[in-house]
């Protein structure tokens, strides 16, 4: 298998046309390292390959490889990265509801995997890699806590951005549970990807039911936290008729 066997992309990666030649030559390299690294822990298991191997594998040092990546970990879950990125923006954006955001990014990212799938020879087979990939994050301790420590990231990106719209602070509950909520597409969308990804399904067939799948958790999200990203107006006061037909509680004792 090699090495594009697993460079599979976000759909968040800027495109060649808008990149100097110096940012191209960083972003390949970084593409290079984290494809050489994934498919080594593919092969041989996360713990058992040293973050020097894949620097010589990589015809670079060590260093090198810590210059584009703070951690082994991050060599597996640099994606992530791109999304953290892609979520700021989105979010951000005052005429886009949230639930639309968040679909637009993984959207994107749903594209980026199953065009690369169509592109494969063998579809099935690469298919098979990104499970296996699923499965080597969930057997590796490390990675699953990266993973998670990546997923806080997220919640409180969220969190600051939804409050930001609503006019409240980051520390109240609604745009907490609101962003831990948002964030759970994404889980749904990982575990579809998962169940389709079986080789009975072509990848434009693998991206219609993910993305249905996606699009049913969406609707139990949509109309809360579309309310909920724009400040509730001020209730007005009772008009004088009305106050008139209140009745006198002294008049009634």
């Amino acid at each position: 298998m090699g090495t594009q066997t697993v460079g599979w992309p976000t759909g968040n990666t800027p495109a060649d046309q808008a990149e100097g030649l110096r940012e191209r030559k960083k972003r390949l390299m970084r593409q290079q390292l984290s494809d050489t690294a994934t498919r080594m822990f593919l092969e041989r298991g996360f713990d058992q390959v040293r973050v020097a191997e894949v620097a010589e594998a990589c015809g670079v040092s060590e260093k090198t490889v810590f210059n584009y990546f703070p951690t082994k970990e991050a060599l597996v879950l640099d994606r992530l990265e791109a999304t953290v990125s892609s979520l700021r923006t989105g979010l951000a954006d005052p005429d886009r509801p949230p639930v639309q955001a968040a679909l637009q990014i993984l959207d994107r990212e749903l594209a980026g995997i199953t065009d690369w799938l169509a592109g494969q020879d063998d579809p099935g087979q690469a298919a098979q890699a990104i499970v296996r990939f699923g499965d080597l994050i969930r057997a590796t301790p490390s990675l699953r806590a990266y993973q998670s420590d990546m997923m806080d990231q997220f919640a409180s990106v969220a969190t600051q951005i939804l409050a930001a719209r609503a006019g409240t602070s980051p520390d109240d509950p609604e745009p907490q549970i609101a962003a831990r909520a948002l964030l759970g597409l994404w889980h749904v969308q990982a575990s579809s990807l998962r169940k389709h990804l079986d080789g009975a399904h072509a990848p434009a067939r693998v991206r219609e039911l993910v993305t249905a799948d996606v699009r049913h958790a969406a609707r139990l999200l949509e109309t809360g936290l579309r309310s909920y990203a724009t400040p509730a107006p001020p209730s007005p006061a009772p008009s004088a008729a009305r106050r008139r037909r209140q009745p006198d509680e002294t008049s009634r004792r």
